[in-house]
């Protein structure tokens, strides 16, 4: 319809492309969601992993075996983890930290610890 030369548009007209624009402007809200969420449970597996593997090295060392090698079992299931240990009276703890990466640009420490009574079987 026509009306003085400007033509009047039908409002399925006026609102074409407003489904596409809306979709590119949610898109990189939701791939970055789920590219977090990915990374976190990453990191989660890793604190699992570095957790397990030190509460592996501080039954190594109470039981005598040489801090070298309790060292090497943590970084053989977690790489570039530092590791320490120490007595505190009759435990034996270790501890190992490392920096997990979530995406590029997110660097998340973690930590974990554990003991074993010295002198173990």
């Amino acid at each position: 319809m026509r009306k003085r030369g400007i033509s009047i548009r039908s409002r399925e007209d006026a609102e074409r492309g407003s489904v596409a624009a809306e979709f590119a402007l949610a898109l990189p809200a939701v791939v970055l969601t789920l590219l977090l969420g990915a990374g976190a449970l990453g990191a989660a597996a890793q604190l699992v992993a570095l957790q397990d593997a030190v509460a592996d090295a501080a039954r190594l060392l109470g039981r005598g075996e040489s801090s070298a090698s309790s060292e090497a079992v943590v970084t053989a299931s977690v790489g570039g983890a530092r590791v320490s240990s120490e007595a505190r009276g009759e435990f034996i703890c270790v501890s190992a930290q490392i920096d997990a990466r979530v995406g590029t640009f997110l660097r998340v420490p973690l930590a974990a610890s554990s003991c074993a009574l010295a002198g173990g079987i």
